[in-house]
């Protein structure tokens, strides 16, 4: 790979080279590169793009890298990745998405991952998002997560939108049984006229289940729309907080929505929106900061 690639690798999975243990690195539509491991097998799928991607029971202090980079104008990349995890596992996914586009037509890609996590599981799922280039074309990301959590398991999801990205909208479902538990942490930047939609429903079907969704935005010059949705159809705990900052002419919209089915159902939900307080920018600038050091300070504690 070129320098512009293998920059785009690092900025999206902290790659400087080839991953220890699983990967698979998608560039342009087409596998470039793979590795398997004992406990971790990696296996192209037959009937559409993308793979299937086999963790055997009890792996343990292993990880999966599975990054994506696009640097063609105009393509529209698509892919399917299913994950089934056995039981009493402990794994590390790295995904995400990088494009670079030159060129006045947009590139995208529209990714669902399927995460079918056994008993006793614990999955730590990362991915992050990011665009650049000189042209005027755009840079979308259209990502579908689903997620099945079995008795007893557990998986964290943090989820990054850098800058660049032209249009985004993102759906995530979950379903969960009995003691399992999500976490879902959220964070994006857009700017100049961009726009992001993020939308999670959430299901409580089991005893004991519990599901978090929290998301950190700001957007300045530029359009986002949150939405979620936690079910309670046990004795579960949810909650949900979407949090954003607007800057210039932004425009955000929060939908938090909770549905009890059942008396022992215990959810929440809380927004806040609005601009950075004058009082903060004011006592950093006390400090030696200008106005935009202390507005940017703010903003990266904020997404941090």
């Amino acid at each position: 790979m070129d320098k512009l690639k293998l920059d785009l690798l690092k900025t999206i999975s902290d790659l400087e080279s080839t991953p220890k243990g699983a990967y698979n690195i998608r560039e342009n539509g087409k596998s470039v590169g793979r590795a398997s491991t004992e406990n971790i097998e990696i296996v192209t799928k037959s009937d559409t793009s993308g793979i299937d991607i086999y963790i055997k029971p009890n792996c343990v202090n292993e990880s999966v890298h599975i990054p994506v980079i696009l640097t063609e104008g105009g393509l529209k990349d698509s892919v399917v990745n299913d994950f089934h995890i056995g039981e009493n596992s402990d794994v590390l996914i790295v995904a995400g998405c990088g494009i670079h586009n030159d060129t006045d037509e947009t590139s995208s890609h529209s990714g669902r991952h399927c995460f079918y996590v056994g008993k006793n599981s614990k999955v730590r799922y990362v991915e992050r998002h990011y665009g650049e280039g000189k042209g005027l074309g755009g840079k979308a990301m259209y990502p579908v997560t689903e997620i099945y959590l079995e008795e007893n398991a557990s998986m964290i999801m943090e989820t990054s939108q850098i800058k660049g990205i032209s249009d985004t909208k993102r759906s995530t479902i979950a379903t969960l049984q009995a003691n399992a538990r999500l976490e879902i942490r959220e964070k994006i930047y857009t700017h100049k006229r961009q726009n992001a939609d993020t939308s999670f429903k959430i299901y409580l079907n089991g005893k004991g289940s519990a599901g978090t969704v929290i998301s950190r935005s700001v957007a300045e010059n530029s359009t986002q729309k949150f939405e979620s949705q936690i079910v309670g159809n046990n004795d579960c705990f949810g909650h949900v907080e979407c949090d954003a900052i607007l800057l210039e002419d932004a425009k955000v919209t929060s939908v938090p929505e909770i549905v009890a089915n059942v008396p022992d159902a215990k959810l929440s939900h809380e927004a806040v929106v609005g601009k950075i307080a004058g009082e903060q920018i004011i006592k950093l600038m006390s400090l030696g900061l200008s106005e935009k050091e202390a507005e940017d300070t703010i903003i990266n504690g904020f997404l941090k």
